[in-house]
């Protein structure tokens, strides 16, 4: 390999003059350290291999994101990983937790079953009675499992506006569940 001597700021900036030997560089230099970092933490090693991808596709579209005075490049480069394995583990969560929520309870006795259903059904009645932009935030929430701010994002609303949509819509859930509104 004819890049060996090479520091890692001078394959970058390579990299950064679009270099696809440079970026085979850092590949071969780095691949194995970013592939076992993202197995430990997705422990997974489909999704591990898909993470080291990943992140050197992101260095070779945005190389000058790189802050040497931040730290050394490694490092940079570990954090990506880490920061997109630990986006894996959140997916993975919230899609598990609404499919959860989505069967409801697993049970063998046919009266919890039943209580559950009757109550998922009061719940969804309780929602269809609330404006469409409570309902929606509320279904983001607890149902996708969305921080108040990826929901902002994914509305593209402020967010503040959502807090108060939130809040306005649980409000008005207990009311209406109080009330016997199911």
């Amino acid at each position: 390999m004819a890049d060996v001597g090479l520091t890692d700021e001078d394959l970058l900036r390579r990299v950064a003059a679009r270099d696809p030997a440079a970026l085979a560089s850092l590949y071969d230099r780095y691949a194995p350290l970013v592939y076992g970092l993202a197995r430990r933490i997705v422990r997974d090693e489909d999704q591990a291999e898909d993470l080291v991808q990943e992140v050197f596709l992101r260095l070779w579209n945005r190389p000058e994101v790189y802050d040497r005075g931040r730290g050394t490049f490694r490092a940079w480069l570990l954090s990506i990983a880490h920061h997109l394995a630990v986006d894996v583990l959140r997916r993975r969560r919230r899609e598990v937790s609404y499919q959860d929520k989505l069967a409801g309870p697993e049970t063998d006795d046919p009266m919890d079953t039943a209580v559950g259903q009757l109550e998922g059904a009061a719940v969804r009645s309780l929602l269809g009675r609330l404006p469409p932009d409570q309902r929606r935030v509320i279904e983001l929430a607890y149902f996708e499992g969305l921080t108040q701010r990826e929901i902002a994002a994914r509305l593209g609303e402020p967010l503040g506006t959502v807090k108060t949509r939130l809040r306005l819509g649980i409000i008005k859930l207990r009311a209406l569940y109080k009330d016997g509104g199911g």
